[in-house]
């Protein structure tokens, strides 16, 4: 059994050697065959036990390996009869692999691509406290589920945090969820079926395109510019497809930073009553904005407009918390959905941030936030400058930046990987997998020392010098 794995790749060594067992048990078979000891392979290939064993668990979990407890690892019976599909052989798969290289990469690696905030930025002492409160307090939410619509109490709250928005939504039409994915699944599976056709914005969040195809309805890609959705590409599209949503990232959009204007949200809302669809808005980025802007769900008073946020970016990733303002009519389908996939949303989550907006802690942890944002955004963009690479557009705050270095893209990827930093595959952030040499770069990590000389090493100046 001959087996490679690449030490400077950047994806995880684990991750490596499972793919390249999985595709020799698929090529030869040889069901019942011992591999190689866990000591043996990791010395063989110059790599941790722990590898061996993760990428040996990952195989017994999709059911190619089996495990004997004091003989080791056999390939299955037949493993070679159903072989399993390549990792990046649908656009479903190429989401999941781009995310698992995020999140098994090595801890001490610095993740200058993903779409959180670093560890040593979080305010840990308020969350601490509003969890002891609601452990001293409330069994119930300790021990029970919450309601299927979420919280009343909760609903109410995010009813008055809408208010300055100009969104006016009731609690009644407010519906809480386990953060933004969870949204988004909910709606793919109330509003589509398989053959429907929805607009995505290209560059966009590479996870809703793994939802859509997991639903099997045909994505179609609408360029992202610094204002957003290119219109005249939107309404030559909208002429030649009947598409039943359309996703819009209004504020801070992911990757590209940019904000939607207000002639754009018009135009936009213009086009989806013309062709008559949906528009599903997420905002989750809507606490790292210091004065608010123009919300698509504000000027359509939610008839149109699907609006959903979270909680997750700017307090924690692990409390996931997040909701849907819809139409009343969609409010109750979307109840149902939610108990027939989860029951119900974490009733001890929305307790904790109940605590957090009523004694202020949330207000002034969004506040700190946001000016610490802006003020690494307005670092980010010189460090870019100074060094030649090109940015799409500069953002007034928010986590990310889309930028493009004069160096060619296989010699960036190198660097990456000398400098022990993981980035994000650029191709998922477009629904065709279309190659691009942007990049988008988390500015809460560009003042790490690692990030610093990646940034010169690859730009003008640092190209010049090799």
């Amino acid at each position: 059994m001959k087996l490679q794995v690449d030490r400077h790749a950047a994806s995880p060594i684990a991750q490596q050697l499972e793919e390249s067992i999985r595709h020799w048990i698929q090529e030869n078979g040889a069901g019942g065959r011992r591999l190689p000891s866990i000591r043996r392979l990791a010395a063989d290939l110059n790599i941790s036990r722990n590898a061996v064993i993760d990428a040996y668990e990952r195989l017994v979990a999709i059911g190619l390996v089996r495990s004997r407890p004091g003989s080791g690892f056999f390939i299955s019976d037949g493993a070679a009869v159903t072989p399993q599909p390549s990792l990046a052989s649908t656009p479903l798969q190429e989401v999941t692999n781009g995310l698992w290289g995020l999140f098994s990469a090595n801890e001490y690696s610095l993740k200058l691509g993903c779409g959180w905030l670093p560890n040593a930025w979080r305010e840990s002492e308020y969350l601490t406290y509003a969890i002891r409160q609601v452990a001293r307090k409330s069994q119930s939410g300790i021990f029970e589920y919450s309601t299927p619509q979420g919280l009343q109490e909760l609903r109410s709250l995010i009813q008055e945090r809408l208010r300055p928005l100009a969104i006016s939504a009731s609690a009644e039409q407010i519906v809480m969820t386990s953060g933004g994915s969870h949204s988004l699944d909910l709606l793919v599976r109330m509003l589509l079926e398989p053959g429907d056709v929805v607009f995505v914005e290209s560059p966009g969040y590479y996870n809703l395109f793994g939802l859509l195809h997991l639903q099997r309805v045909r994505v179609i890609g609408i360029p992202r510019l610094t204002d957003g959705p290119d219109i005249n590409r939107l309404e030559a599209l909208l002429a030649e497809h009947r598409p039943k949503l359309f996703y819009v990232n209004s504020v801070f959009h992911n990757p590209t930073g940019s904000t939607l204007t207000p002639a754009t949200a018009h135009r936009v809302l213009q086009l989806a009553e013309q062709y008559d669809f949906t528009i599903v808005e997420d905002d989750i980025y809507a606490d790292f904005q210091h004065t608010p802007t123009t919300r698509l769900a504000a000027l359509d008073g939610l008839k149109r407009v699907i609006y959903l946020s979270s909680f997750s970016k700017t307090l924690t990733s692990s409390l996931r918390v997040g909701f849907i303002a819809a139409p009343p009519s969609l409010v109750q389908r979307l109840v149902d959905i939610k108990m027939l996939t989860s029951i119900s949303s974490s009733r001890f989550a929305e307790q904790v941030l109940i605590t957090l907006l009523q004694n202020g802690s949330y207000r002034k942890l969004t506040e700190r936030l946001r000016t610490r944002l802006s003020n690494q955004m307005a670092l980010a963009l010189t460090q870019l400058k100074q060094v030649g690479w090109e940015v799409f557009t500069e953002p007034a705050g928010g986590m990310f930046v889309w930028a493009k270095s004069p160096v060619e893209k296989e010699a960036l990827m190198a660097s990456a990987r000398r400098f022990d930093i993981m980035l994000s595959p650029s191709h998922l952030f477009f629904p065709d997998n279309q190659t691009t040499s942007w990049l988008r770069l988390n500015i809460a990590y560009l003042q790490d020392p690692r990030a610093k000389a990646f940034i010169a090493a690859n730009g003008n100046q640092g190209n010049t010098s090799k």
